[in-house]
Parts: structure tokens; sequence; C-alpha cells
């Protein structure tokens, strides 16, 4: 007799990864279900995410190969350029231009990325906002308020229960929600990582002038300023620094914060001004030590949550999605069993290496460019200048940031499945 399962994937998580997959999925007539302890609603809040994202062109591609153009690309500010500098303390407003720059504009690659900018700067929680929509136009199950309590692996399914005692069976369970996985766990992943004693303070500011789509990266010895245009000239910020300061800006009076934020801003954008609460988020490595399990496979930050030095945490998850979606799809028409490890193995192969290189590049980055040691400054300088001097590794930068290198999925080329 053959086994009846409610659903052909259960994802655990209905984030952005998460919801990117279930789409995804759906798209190649695979049938999903979402489970999250937070409603579409209560995510769509602006005191829920506060964090803006750097959208890869090719990841922007995909959500407009499953339908979200109209929705998500009114708030989607493009990239035109990337400035890197170096710094000291007390931040950008301080002393004359560093020698050493790194300056990415996106006309360099215009013809082989299409007219594509360098990447698209995006509000979370507009692009949970477009993601909820395109979820209830397709008709796909969430189940929320609701919370994976537990999940059991047997020969031919994975059986989910809920905290609230409901059960769930599938041939595949997928991990995607977040750092403290229950799924990962209950697939025995362990994880590696290790803290960075920093922390992620994020606003929202309106500036004097036009930012004409422009992102800066300010490196200073507590970690990377970053200055990352958003539509209306708004821009988002993303202030690293060591923990205890990182807490002292976020529980800061208003005028007292405003004076710090202008103190490293400095004039060239004219005043900027907030433009909603403050947020902070501790920031550390982790990784799963593998993508899958017995008929389990993680995504998002329940497989890898890295440092935002580079601005591609989110990327690699939307990545991960369009990978395992096209297995799964192409698993289903051959009529394989979507959580053997026949098909997930493929999916490991996939993205592993990626993932791990990507990280390792992070975490690199972070340890050379957060901290104020003159011959590491000199290097870095120097590696700087020789980029910028050097147009071929340019452009190889710019085409990798905007997810166009590699084996890509079909719906990172823009195309269905």
């Amino acid at each position: 007799m053959a086994e009846t399962y409610d659903a052909d994937v259960i994802i655990a998580g209905a984030g952005m990864a998460g919801a990117t997959l279930a789409l995804a999925l759906k798209s190649g007539g695979l049938t999903p279900i979402l489970i999250d302890p937070i409603v579409f609603d209560a995510q769509l809040a602006p005191t829920f995410d506060g964090r803006a994202s750097a959208i890869a062109f090719a990841a922007f591609r995909q959500w407009r190969t499953l339908g979200l153009a109209a929705d998500i690309e009114p708030h989607a500010q493009r990239i035109e350029q990337i400035l890197v500098t170096d710094g000291t303390s007390p931040g950008a407003a301080a002393g004359g231009p560093s020698p050493f720059y790194l300056r990415f504009d996106s006309g360099e690659i215009a013809e082989r990325s299409e007219g594509e900018p360098l990447g698209y700067m995006l509000e979370n929680r507009r692009t949970r906002a477009a993601l909820a929509a395109a979820v209830g136009r397709a008709g796909i199950e969430v189940l929320a308020p609701a919370k994976v309590a537990s999940v059991v692996f047997e020969p031919r399914a994975a059986r989910v229960t809920l905290d609230d005692g409901r059960a769930l069976t599938a041939p595949l369970v997928v991990g995607a929600e977040g750092r403290s996985s229950v799924v990962r766990r209950a697939a025995g992943i362990g994880v590696v990582g290790w803290d960075y004693s920093q922390t992620g303070v994020v606003a929202t500011v309106r500036l004097a002038r036009p930012h004409q789509g422009v992102a800066h990266e300010y490196f200073l010895p507590g970690g990377p300023f970053a200055i990352l245009p958003l539509t209306d000239d708004r821009a988002s910020l993303v202030w690293t620094e060591p923990t205890a300061r990182g807490a002292a800006l976020k529980t800061a009076r208003t005028e007292v914060f405003h004076a710090h934020l202008q103190r490293r801003f400095g004039d060239y954008l004219g005043e900027a001004t907030l433009d909603g609460p403050v947020f902070s988020y501790p920031l550390s490595l982790q990784l799963a030590e593998r993508l899958t399990g017995p008929r389990a496979a993680l995504l998002g930050d329940a497989a890898h949550g890295i440092h935002p030095i580079a601005g591609q945490g989110l990327n690699l998850g939307l990545k991960g999605a369009a990978a395992l979606a096209e297995v799964l799809v192409e698993a289903s028409r051959l009529g394989e069993d979507l959580g053997s490890e026949l098909v997930l193995e493929r999916y490991a192969r996939w993205r592993s290496f990626d993932t791990v290189m990507l990280a390792a590049a992070t975490d690199v980055f972070t340890r050379l460019f957060s901290n104020d040691h003159p011959l590491l400054r000199l290097a870095r300088g120097a590696g700087m200048a020789a980029v910028n001097r050097i147009a071929p590794a340019r452009r190889f930068f710019m085409h990798d940031a905007g997810g166009a290198l590699g084996d890509l999925p079909r719906l990172l080329r823009g195309e269905a499945l």
C-alpha cells in the first residue's frame, strides 16, 4: 500500500529563504507546507525586522521569475556603485580621505549583466510582504502561529509534531527556522562557529542629499560602518561595534545616537536624521556540519549564519533555495524519493563548497578589517589599491557578488523550473 503524505515537503520556517523555497517548489508542481511561529502579518511590522538586505542581481532574478516583481520592484533601490575605504577612529568625518580605496561601478559589467546593477537594497519588511502576498496567491498552506516541537525520521517519511500536538508527514522536512533549528538538532547535525564579540547596530536614516545609488563601506577598527542606499533618499546603516559599545548605542538617547552618527557619517551626504527605531543584532559565525540528514535538508540561517561584512548571508540562503528546489523538482519528475540520500546528496554537493568558502572568506575579512594593526592596515590597503587598478579583478568581484558566477541554478538565471 502506497504511503500517503500531508505534503511533498514540510518547510519549518516561513522567513525569506523558506518562503522563497516554497514558491519555487510550488512553481515546479510540488506541494509544500510552511510552518512558522509568527504569522505573516506580524512579520511585516516595522518593529519586527529593521534590517535591509543587499540582494544580488541573480537572486533578484529568482524573485522576478517567481512572480514577485510587481510587489518588490517599487521598493528596490539599485546599487550603482560601491565605494570601500579604510579609516581610523573616530570615523568617516575625521581627517582626510584614505589613500587606499576600492570602487566598483555597475557600468563596468553592464554588457555581461544585461544592464543589471551591482545589486539591490531592499528593506526586509518589504521583501517579507512581497513573499507573503506571493505565497497567498500560490495557495500554499501556511501553518502559523505554529512551531515544530519534534521530528522523527522514519524509513519512508519524516513525521513532524507541532507544539499543539498536530502531526504531519512528508518524504522530506526542510529546516529553515534559523540558528536554533529544531530540524537540525533532530537530524543530529552539529554546528561549528564562534562569537565575534561584535554587535551590528542597524538604523534607517533620511539623507539631506541624494545618494545616487552609491553604497559606502567604511572600515573602522571596531568593525565596518556601511551606508547602504534605500529608496526615497534614505539609507540603511549597519554599524558594527564591540558588544559593549553596541549595547550603549542601542540604548542611547536619540540626540546622543545622532551625535555619534554624524561623527562617523561625515558631511558628504549632508545631515542624516533617524527614520524609525534602532535595532541591534549580535554577530557570530555558525555553520552546520552537514547540509542534509536522513529525510532532512537545511536552508538559510539553519545551515549558515555568517558575518554581514560582505552582505551575502541572505543571498547564500536564496541561492540554496534555488538549488534545493531544482534538485527536488527534477527528482519528482523522475519519480525519485524526495527524502532519499541519493537526492539530498545532490543538493549537499552543489552547495556545501560555496557555503564553506563564503563563510571562511567573511571570517577572514572580519578579522583583517576589524582592527587597527599597522601592518595589517598596510597589507589590506595595498590589496584594495591593487584590485582597484586591475579592471579584470574588479569585474570578477562584481560578478561574484552579483551571484553570476559558478554553477547557477535555473531560477538564478531567470529560468522557470
